[in-house]
């Protein structure tokens, strides 16, 4: 499972805006159909685990694992 701080780099690299920084950071980014699309992203060191990085992938981040892997 990845860590938060390569879901924080993911967002920066896929060009993903940093709108507000407090015990985390939260991203968002327009997709090519006009929606916004929103995460966010915790400043702990840990791991994002089973269930709860399913859901980042495919409810905020709108990509597979394999893509998310292929950008960090």
């Amino acid at each position: 499972m990845p860590r938060w701080k390569e879901l924080k780099r993911f967002c920066e690299r896929e060009g993903w805006e940093l709108y507000k920084e407090t015990d985390h950071y939260f991203y968002r980014k327009t997709d090519h159909e006009g929606n916004v699309l929103r995460t966010k992203v915790s400043k702990g060191s840990g791991e994002i685990h089973g269930r709860l990085w399913q859901e980042i992938l495919k409810k905020q981040l709108h990509v597979t694992q394999e893509y998310f892997n292929s950008r960090i």
